[in-house]
């Protein structure tokens, strides 16, 4: 699958977020702050470059080159999504174009087949023509490749190749990712290496594929219109494109239902207890920075969001004379009140999946760190980070917001407090990206 892909994840928004992110700006027109068009352009420059100063190596053959672009083109139209952003089976088809066309005409060949394939939507205007210059930027990987096959000269059909196609290959990965980067960079705070860790499953992928274009290689070098037996095996990945469309579909479907379901059990808590409600939105947005800080995984970070969120959704199973008490609990109402947790692990139990999850999360939101909390008196590690989380931010916001029985620490008592507690109510690594998105 081409190296030529469009995307990467970013260390702030869950696959969820990144995936709509992606999909929703495939129909907007390119913000003309980035470097989108500047990058496109010096791809047009180095193509152009490559045909005037590079030497050729072998003779072009006008057949090849057109079942080259044409080949491409189609398989440039089968699209994997990924977090990452798409992908295309055309490794298979540019591994054979090194053996078929002279090396310095590779960049302009594979931009050629970009435009030709990203032309159907143009057309039925499912996507602004400014757009094309994705379909050019996507190209920069086919240069290295040109590079490496025009200093080392264009391989032969034959075992002793096989070093030089590692090393285009190489290349070939080095252009996509750096083109990929200088993109994306502007759009979305990511860092190399979880860029990098995002795209490694394409470049797997389109080392799986290299073996399939030195196959088509043997017949396309008698006959270029050979290339086409590997429509077939297009057409095979065409339907499994659509069966992947289909899952994350459904996947973003269901993801949506339970937000929707963490909202309205949100509202619900609101309604029933103000403060309550209101304090679980604001922990939640504490303790995604929180999260961010400890740069957890998207999935963990989802699973934060919604824990503090429901944190205290059992609340609303307990009488409602014992939590809106004018007062402290007494010994038998906090023995109630300590149940709330597992009410909510069990209500959200009910609802399954990734709330079932958050379920087993906001039952041990009250653990401590030194084993004194409750429901189970789990300690340490044993403990899900995100319960620690939501357990620290959920103390930092109790101190500092008015409640009927005292009023709200200053930050400077409510700062000493979360040191002082630190190793023992809460764990360390915690308190300490809370004081430091505190002090931010």
């Amino acid at each position: 699958m081409s190296g030529a892909s469009s995307a990467a994840s970013s260390e702030r928004l869950s696959d969820d977020a990144l995936i709509e992110f992606g999909r929703a700006s495939m129909s907007r027109h390119l913000d003309r702050r980035d470097s989108t068009g500047l990058v496109a352009v010096a791809f047009l420059v180095a193509a152009i470059g490559c045909i005037v100063f590079l030497p050729s190596h072998r003779p072009l053959s006008i057949e090849a080159l057109v079942a080259s672009i044409l080949c491409y083109s189609l398989a440039s139209r089968i699209q994997f999504e990924f977090v990452c952003g798409y992908t295309m089976p055309t490794e298979g088809i540019f591994v054979a174009m090194w053996f078929l066309l002279p090396p310095n005409l590779l960049p302009a060949a594979v931009c050629c087949g970009m435009v030709l394939g990203g032309l159907p939507e143009l057309v039925a205007r499912r996507k602004p023509v400014d757009r094309l210059a994705l379909n050019v930027i996507a190209s920069w990987y086919a240069l290295g490749p040109a590079l490496v096959l025009t200093v080392v000269h264009p391989p032969s059909l034959a075992w002793s190749a096989l070093p030089v196609c590692i090393a285009a290959l190489a290349a070939q990965f080095a252009f996509d990712f750096t083109a990929s980067y200088v993109v994306i960079r502007p759009v979305l705070e990511i860092s190399l290496i979880p860029q990098l860790i995002s795209m490694a499953p394409i470049y797997a992928a389109d080392v799986m594929l290299a073996p399939l274009g030195v196959i088509a290689a043997y017949p396309a070098s008698r006959n270029p219109w050979a290339l086409l037996a590997l429509l077939p095996v297009l057409v095979l990945f065409s339907t499994f494109a659509k069966e992947r469309q289909q899952r994350i579909d459904n996947a973003l479907e269901l993801s949506s239902a339970y937000r929707g379901t963490a909202m309205l059990l949100g509202d619900v808590i609101e309604a029933d207890d103000a403060y309550t409600g209101s304090h679980s939105r604001d922990v939640v947005e504490i303790a995604l920075e929180v999260a961010d800080r400890l740069t957890l995984q998207p999935r963990e970070r989802q699973q934060v969001e919604l824990a503090a969120l429901l944190h205290d959704v059992g609340k609303v199973k307990i009488p409602a004379e014992i939590v809106n008490k004018q007062g402290p609990l007494d010994d038998d109402e906090w023995a109630v009140m300590r149940t709330h947790t597992i009410l909510g692990e069990e209500m959200l139990d009910q609802v399954g999946g990734l709330l079932g999850e958050v379920g087993r999360i906001v039952r041990s939101c009250h653990e401590r760190w030194d084993g004194g909390g409750y429901p189970d008196g789990l300690a340490g590690e044993e403990i899900p980070l995100a319960a620690r989380i939501v357990c620290c931010c959920d103390a930092w916001s109790a101190m500092t917001t008015d409640r009927s029985y005292r009023r709200a620490l200053p930050d400077a008592e409510a700062l000493a407090e979360l040191r002082r507690c630190r190793g023992t109510h809460f764990d360390p690594q915690v308190v300490n990206a809370l004081l430091a998105v505190l002090d931010a």
